[in-house]
């Protein structure tokens, strides 16, 4: 018997993701760190906390490395977060919130934090 999994969909929403969607934009560590980081938030945060907090995730917070992170979450993580209608982004304002669309995501976010040795978020 095979599965279909042609389709990720959330038992509480009508979101859905198609499994290659899932899989391209959890492939790398920096959006599961920006969802993962999202996840734990109420509302909007400035992006600027957003990426200090994917860049104190990964090692030691030096300016240069702020600036490296910064620039790649700008024009390589969200872009692609923002295609994938799993967050909402505000130019403007500088922030970015979680949509409910993301929810979807978080049982891949839990094993991929078990895989990478870091704690699970709290529920």
């Amino acid at each position: 018997m095979k599965t279909d999994t042609s389709n990720v969909k959330s038992s509480n929403s009508t979101a859905s993701l198609s499994t290659n969607a899932v899989f391209d934009i959890l492939l790398e560590e920096q959006r599961r760190d920006a969802l993962s980081y999202l996840s734990q938030k109420v509302g909007a945060v400035s992006v600027d906390e957003l990426v200090e907090g994917i860049a104190h995730r990964n090692g030691d917070l030096t300016p240069e490395r702020l600036e490296a992170v910064s620039t790649r979450f700008h024009h390589a993580h969200l872009p692609k977060l923002i295609d994938a209608a799993v967050v909402r982004y505000d130019p403007a304002a500088e922030t970015i919130e979680r949509r409910d669309a993301a929810r979807i995501l978080d049982p891949y976010l839990e094993l991929a934090s078990l895989e990478d040795g870091r704690r699970p978020r709290s529920a």
